[in-house]
C-alpha cells in the first residue's frame, strides 16, 4: 500500500470494512506542558510561594479547580475527531507533584478513561516535574526510570533541573518505550542557555542508546518541552533528528515536526514568532514496523479555536492562565501536540 494513501484510506476504513476488508486500530500519544499545575499550598522546600492564596499570583482553590477543568477538557479532546476518546498515552510537564496530577485525572471529564500515573519527583528548583499519563485498559508499565540532569553554572553551583523520564511497557501487547521531557529553559537568552538544552540533548541520547543496547530494534516515542525548536543543534547535531522519511537509515530518529515546523505551525508563541517546542519523535522502526504492528500515521497541534486568546496583546496566541502578571483564567501558554499509531485490525473496535 502507498503509504500517501493512509489518510485517506483510512477515513473510509476506520471502524468498518474497506474493499480490502481491512479496519484499523488507532491509538493517540500525546504531549502537554500545563503551564504551572500547582496546588495552593506552601511547600517550603520549592520556591511556589507565587502560587499560594497569599502569594504574588492570588493562587486561591477557584483559580485550581477552574485550571483542571480547563485541563482536563483539552486531554480529553486531544485527538478525539479521528478517534473519538481521549488519548491512549499522555506525557505531561509543569506539574507540582502527584496529588495535582492525581486530581487532574480523576476530574469529571478524565475519571471514566482509567488513566495511570508514573512520576518521579525532580530536583527542579520551582518543583515543576514531568510524568506520563496512561490507559490501564492500554498500556501495561514494565519499567520507569527517571534520568537526572546534572547541570553546573558559571559560579560552579548546581543548576537544578527536571529529570527525564522513560517508561516501558506493553501497548496492547506490544513492547514500546515512551520518554517524557521537558528540558532547561531559554531563560537569559538562547544563545546563553544554549548549553543546558545541549547537555538534556546528550543525555537523551545516553537513554536511547542504552534502551537500544540491550534491544536494537526497541520502538522508542520520545515527547517533551524541549525549548528547542525541530532545527536547533540540539536535535540535529545531538540528537541526529531526520525529517525526511526517505533519507532514515538503521537506528535513525524521525521527527514528524520538522515538516510542521517548516510550514510556520507552532505550539507557543513569543514576541510575534511561533516555535515548535513541544514536539514528538521516534525510532525509524516505526515509520516501518514488523507486519500487523503498530506504525506511525501522522502528528499535529492541537490549536483547537477555545484555545486560542481572542483579543488584547496575545490575540491569536495560546490562552493562559496568567497574561503580564493578570490572571486571565486560560489554558495553558503552550498547545499540545499528538501523534496516531495505527496497525490492521480484523476486529470492530470500539474506543477505549
Amino acid at each position: 500500500m502507498n503509504f500517501r494513501l493512509i489518510p485517506l484510506f483510512l477515513l473510509l476504513t476506520f471502524w468498518a470494512n474497506s474493499q480490502e476488508n481491512k479496519s484499523y486500530r488507532i491509538r493517540t500519544i500525546a504531549f502537554y506542558n500545563l503551564e504551572n499545575l500547582f496546588d495552593i499550598e506552601n511547600d517550603t522546600l520549592i520556591f511556589d510561594d507565587d502560587r499560594t492564596p497569599e502569594g504574588k499570583d492570588h493562587w486561591t482553590l477557584e483559580r485550581y479547580n477552574k485550571k483542571l477543568d480547563h485541563l482536563s477538557q483539552v486531554l480529553s479532546e486531544i485527538g478525539s475527531s479521528t478517534s473519538k476518546t481521549s488519548p491512549d498515552i499522555i506525557g505531561i510537564c509543569e506539574v507540582e507533584n502527584r496529588r495535582v496530577v492525581e486530581d487532574l485525572i480523576n476530574h469529571p471529564n478524565l475519571i471514566s478513561k482509567g488513566y495511570g500515573i508514573v512520576h518521579y519527583d525532580s530536583p527542579d528548583e520551582r518543583g515543576i516535574d514531568v510524568a506520563l499519563l496512561y490507559k490501564k485498559s492500554v498500556f501495561l508499565p514494565t519499567s520507569s526510570t527517571s534520568h537526572r540532569l546534572l547541570l553546573i553554572n558559571n559560579d560552579d553551583e548546581r543548576n537544578y533541573t527536571r529529570d527525564q523520564l522513560i517508561v516501558g511497557g506493553l501497548l496492547d501487547d506490544e513492547q514500546l518505550f515512551f520518554m517524557v521531557n521537558h528540558w532547561p529553559s531559554r531563560s537569559g537568552g538562547e544563545a546563553r542557555s544554549k548549553p543546558n538544552r545541549m547537555a538534556a540533548a546528550k543525555l537523551s541520547r545516553r537513554i536511547i542508546d542504552s534502551v537500544q543496547r540491550l534491544d536494537a530494534n526497541a520502538k522508542i516515542i520520545s515527547m517533551g518541552d524541549f525549548n528547542d525548536d525541530p532545527n536547533n543543534d540540539s536535535f540535529k547535531k545531538i540528537l541526529k533528528t531526520i525529517g525526511k522519511p526517505n533519507q532514515l537509515e538503521g537506528q535513525s530518529l524521525y521527527n514528524p515536526m520538522e515538516k510542521l515546523y517548516k510550514q510556520g505551525i507552532g505550539s507557543l508563541a513569543y514576541r510575534d514568532k511561533w516555535n515548535l517546542f513541544d514536539q514528538i519523535f521516534f525510532t525509524e522502526n516505526l515509520l516501518h514496523p514488523e507486519e500487523g504492528k503498530y506504525k506511525f500515521w501522522k502528528t499535529k497541534v492541537f490549536n483547537a479555536p477555545y484555545l486560542i486568546s481572542k483579543k488584547g496583546q496575545y490575540k491569536g496566541y495560546p490562552q493562559r492562565t496568567y497574561a503580564g502578571g493578570s490572571y486571565t483564567g486560560g489554558y495553558s501558554d503552550h498547545f499540545p501536540v499528538y501523534m496516531y499509531l495505527i496497525k490492521p485490525t480484523s476486529e470492530e473496535e470500539t474506543p477505549e
